[in-house]
Parts: C-alpha cells; structure tokens; sequence
C-alpha cells in the first residue's frame, strides 16, 4: 500500500474511535426512575422545583451544600444534593435541568451541575400595533 492509503486508513480509524468514545460518554434525558435504575450513569433530568418542600442551603456553614427536591415529567419526586453553591435566580426558575447520577446508599440524585430555564420576560405580554 501507498504511503497516503495508510495515513487515510489511520485518520479514519482515529475518527471512528473519537466518535464511538464521544457517544458513549454523553448522556442522555431521562426520568428519574430510568436514572435510578441504572446506577453509576449520569443522566440529564427535566423537572420542575417543589416548593412545598424545604431547601437547604446554608452559606455561613458549608457554602458548598444544597439540596432541594425536584419532580420530574413523570411525577417522581426526589432530592437533589449538588456539591456547589446554590445558582443565583434558582427560586425563579420555572424548569430546572440537572446532570448527574444516583447515589446508590441513600437514593438520592447527586448533580454535578443544574441548569435554569428561567420565566421568559416576554411572556404574558402583548404587542401593541
């Protein structure tokens, strides 16, 4: 074989392996009860913030500790620790999105990180022509 050949068969079977290892890394939107039963594999979840339920965040002890319980599209509900401080504009948010894995002793979600889908400041208002 050519010397050009053997460079294409290796770029090509760099890719190859690229991609497979990309898309066996990325996670995928889920409910909780599909998370739950597939401990160890992180997951992103949809849901929306109970309100009823207590938050705890307490910056002056452990800046780095917050809970909250979120229930997803499903219904099911289940508290949520994350390791960093609480986002800014969390009470506001209407969705929340969190990334992470179960926690197989206590059965609670450990996220590795939240996302905010914040209320729109455009809706609910009407254009006037």
């Amino acid at each position: 074989m050519k010397t050009i050949n053997i460079i294409i068969l290796i770029v090509i079977a760099v890719s190859i392996a690229i991609f497979v290892s990309v898309y066996n890394d990325s996670s995928m939107y889920v409910d909780f009860n599909t998370a739950k039963n597939n401990p160890g594999k992180e997951y992103h979840i949809v849901g929306m913030l109970n309100r009823d339920k207590p938050m705890v965040y307490n910056p002056e002890s452990n800046p780095n500790h917050f809970e909250f319980y979120l229930k997803d599209s499903l219904g099911a509900e289940v508290k949520v620790i994350y390791s960093e401080p609480k986002p800014a504009d969390f009470d506001r948010s209407d969705k929340v999105v969190v990334i992470g894995k179960f926690n197989d002793a206590e059965g609670d979600f450990i996220a590795q990180k939240i996302l905010l889908k914040c209320p729109s400041k455009y809706e609910g208002k009407e254009t006037v022509k």
